[in-house]
């Protein structure tokens, strides 16, 4: 399987990032693989509006201080953030999504590829 090869790899297989997600929601952290993916998303877009409204979910989803999915990132990176929301650019989020990839690579998926959820998985393809 690639995706013992390289965190990138298993981030770029849909499948991957499903099995990723239920390891992560067993510690309880999921929420950072769905905001590196909704910077993935809010990255592609190109449209003003359609950015500054992209950026305030974000922000109220895993940003924001109490946010339903709060993200575990530094309070430099947090008002950095907060007072960029206002005028949202492209790169409004990179500071903080470049904190959470290292975070999901360096400390989660090294835990990920001893999971029982990523073994039976493997165990699942070799019988294909």
């Amino acid at each position: 399987m690639a995706w013992a090869e390289s965190f990138d790899h298993l981030l770029e297989c849909k499948t991957g990032q499903l099995v990723f997600e239920d390891f992560l929601r067993t510690e309880y952290s999921e929420e950072n693989l769905l905001f590196w993916l909704a910077c993935e998303d809010y990255k592609k877009i190109t449209s003003v509006t359609e950015m500054t409204v992209a950026a305030r979910r974000i922000y109220a989803e895993f940003v924001q201080v109490d946010a339903p999915r709060q993200i575990n990132i530094d309070c430099v990176t947090r008002e950095e953030i907060s007072e960029n929301i206002s005028q949202p650019g492209p790169n409004c989020f990179d500071r903080a999504r470049k904190l959470i990839y290292g975070l999901m690579e360096n400390d989660c998926y090294p835990r990920f590829l001893k999971s029982e959820i990523y073994q039976a998985h493997l165990e699942q393809a070799e019988k294909q």
